[in-house]
């Protein structure tokens, strides 16, 4: 008996495990906010908008490059409730190493953003 609980208990750990880690999928856990505009095996691009205070979900990123299609202010709270406010000009590219994070447009407007998600780096 301890063994097949033993064997149950790493399966449900593996389970949940795999349904954490697809829940953080930006695209399917906010799929109001963020949209699959390519695919292919090196990138995904994806449309980011946001309306004004809007606020997503937590979620994460592979490394990515992010390309400001509007001036916007954006709070990042990480996993652990630490807050970073940000301010953005159209135009403007940015790297972003792996993370995870939930995002809130601070802004009276709306915000727009492509994301470029890097795979095959970290995630």
């Amino acid at each position: 008996m301890t063994t097949r609980s033993a064997l149950c208990g790493a399966v449900l750990c593996f389970c949940f495990t795999a349904i954490a880690s697809a829940a953080q999928d930006a695209v399917k856990v906010d799929p109001a906010h963020y949209k699959v505009e390519t695919e292919n095996a090196n990138v995904r691009v994806l449309r980011v908008h946001y309306g004004p205070h809007e606020k997503s979900v937590m979620h994460s990123h592979p490394d990515s490059v992010a390309v400001f299609l509007t001036d916007g202010t954006v709070r990042f709270t990480d996993p652990n409730g630490k807050t970073q406010d940000s301010t953005v000009k159209r135009g403007q590219v940015q790297y972003t190493p792996a993370e995870t994070h939930n995002p809130e447009n601070t802004g009276d407007t709306a915000f727009d953003v492509i994301v470029i998600e890097l795979k095959g780096g970290k995630k």
